[in-house]
């Protein structure tokens, strides 16, 4: 069984909860990590958040591929990287810039991907 997705930080209100679950957002870039093994997946994730982060990209989808079935055959290998992705934005040197990550809806890849949703830069915020 799946552990649900660790939700990084709170800080998005209910409009941001609602496009997201409702789907109707666009993605400003993605990352995809099919076919990466753990350490090169962690690698192009750290440069995908830097290159997403130096364009002011708020909203990241990070594909990582749709865990495997429940009746699937035993060993199996995949769903690493899907279940080490809270714990690496957790730790990574972008965590002050990550506002949320979130399940994507179905038309971004549902199950195989997330949303990660980025801190407005500090010149950019409104007070």
């Amino acid at each position: 069984m799946l552990k649900p997705q660790p939700k990084l930080g709170t800080t998005l209100d209910g409009s941001w909860d609602r496009k997201l679950g409702s789907g109707s957002v666009v993605p400003d870039s993605s990352i995809d990590l099919h076919g990466h093994t753990l350490q090169s997946a962690y690698g192009v994730l750290d440069a995908g958040l830097d290159r997403a982060i130096a364009r002011g990209d708020r909203i990241l989808l990070l594909i990582t591929g749709k865990p495997p079935r429940p009746e699937s055959e035993r060993p199996h290998a995949r769903g690493r990287i899907r279940e080490a992705v809270g714990d690496w934005l957790a730790a990574s040197r972008h965590a002050a810039n990550i506002a949320s990550v979130r399940a994507a809806h179905p038309r971004h890849g549902g199950a195989g991907a997330l949303y990660i949703v980025l801190r407005r830069p500090p010149n950019d915020r409104k007070y």
